[in-house]
Formats: C-alpha cells, sequence, structure tokens
C-alpha cells in the first residue's frame, strides 16, 4: 500500500460518515413557539378589529339616512300599508267623490316605549267619501321639565288601503321638538282616492286606521319598518 492511500482512507471514511448523518432539524425552544403564537394571534385579532370597525362606520352611515330612505321607500310602494303623498292640486280640484260608498276612519296614536310625550288622536272616528278631502287632528304633549325631541312614523290597516290613503298635509317623517310642558295640535289633511272603490280586494272594506307612532328622535336612530297588517270587515 503506498504511504498517499494510507494518509487519504481517515479522510474518505469521515466524508462518509458525514454524508450518512441525518440532516439536523432545528429546535426551536419554548419561547420561541410562544412568541409565534402570541404574534399569530395579535394578527387575527387586528383582522377582526378592521371588519368590526369597517362594519361599524357602515352601519353609522346607514342610521343617518334610515329616516329619508325609510320614507322615499314607503312612499314609493305603499309599503306595509303606509300612505301616499297626494299633492296633485289639479288631480284633488276635478275629483269626484262617490256618495255610495261611505268609509269610517279610525285613528290611533301610540308611542315608543322610551317616548316621554302624551300623544293621542284629537277624535276616535270621522266618515268619509272617497274623492272628498277630509282634516283631522292629533296632540302631541311634553310633560318633562326639558325639550324633547319626537318622530313619527304611520301606516293603514288594512294595508292594500293605503295606496288609496293620500295625505296632502301631515307632520310625519319630520323631527318635532315640544319645550317644557308645551302642547301642540298637528293636522292632518286627507283624501281616498276614488279608485279605491273599484279595487276588489276592498269590496267588503268600509273601515280604515290610520295610525301613528311617535319615537323620542335620537342621534343614529333607525324607524322600525312598518309591519305587514290584515284587518277582517
Amino acid at each position: 500500500m503506498s504511504l498517499r492511500k494510507a494518509l487519504s482512507r481517515p479522510s474518505d471514511e469521515k466524508m462518509s460518515q458525514k454524508e450518512a448523518e441525518p440532516p439536523k432539524q432545528r429546535y426551536y425552544g419554548k419561547n420561541t413557539l410562544e412568541e409565534q403564537m402570541k404574534n399569530a394571534r395579535k394578527k387575527r385579532l387586528r383582522s377582526t378589529l378592521y371588519y368590526v370597525t369597517a362594519a361599524g362606520i357602515v352601519t353609522a352611515g346607514l342610521s343617518y339616512a334610515a329616516v329619508p330612505l325609510y320614507r322615499m321607500f314607503c312612499q314609493a310602494y305603499s309599503y306595509g300599508g303606509t300612505t301616499v303623498q297626494g299633492h296633485d292640486s289639479s288631480k284633488i280640484e276635478a275629483m269626484k267623490s262617490n256618495k255610495n260608498r261611505e268609509i269610517k276612519v279610525r285613528f290611533n296614536a301610540d308611542k315608543g316605549s322610551n317616548m316621554r310625550w302624551n300623544f293621542k288622536p284629537q277624535q276616535t272616528s270621522i266618515n268619509v267619501f272617497p274623492g272628498e278631502t277630509a282634516l283631522a287632528f292629533y296632540t302631541a304633549r311634553n310633560p318633562t321639565d326639558e325639550p324633547v325631541v319626537g318622530i313619527s312614523t304611520y301606516n293603514v290597516v288594512p294595508f292594500e288601503a293605503g295606496q288609496y290613503f293620500n295625505k296632502i298635509q301631515c307632520f310625519c317623517f319630520e323631527e318635532q321638538m315640544l319645550n317644557p310642558h308645551e302642547q301642540v295640535d298637528m293636522p292632518v289633511f286627507f283624501y281616498i282616492d276614488p279608485d279605491f272603490t273599484e279595487d276588489p280586494f276592498l269590496e267588503n272594506c268600509n273601515e280604515i286606521i290610520l295610525s301613528y307612532t311617535f319615537f323620542e328622535a335620537k342621534e343614529g336612530m333607525k324607524l322600525p319598518f312598518p309591519q305587514f297588517s290584515s284587518y277582517l270587515f
């Protein structure tokens, strides 16, 4: 055996041993794992906060727009028995009343659970003919020692009659402020469209209920949508 081979053999054996050894795995200490878990939780928490904040901003924007959007939607589609605003003076002047169909209109007043006003209709009912205008009044009083701002919604029962119940003047959807112990009369000037008598779904309907609900107005409040109602005659 040559001297060169003898000297090179140990080196070759060491290299073979190194190649046979499995790769060393990286060891993560307990503290390192805990830090990684904490960082992951922080990232998830930040993502959740971003989504919640964005949802809150959108909700706040919709809250401020709730009243006008509610008013436009309900008046456009007579949703849930809401009435139609009737300001066409030429149509009103040209209307012909139907004396063969007398309708009794009953008046109802409700309040939200937090509303501090006293609120009621001045009359329980009036009889009208389709095609004729009529005037009714509600009374609101603030019995507290501080100003209170209210806002109202309304609907009609049965809800099918809402599209024929036209209000020329009313106090709905507008904020009303009453000073301490102040009392006001609120008019409702309306008429029932003569087409009411031609609707087969209202053939046996000779009574309509007009209902107002007052809520205490607060920043960002949402008015509830009127529920569908039905009334048997």
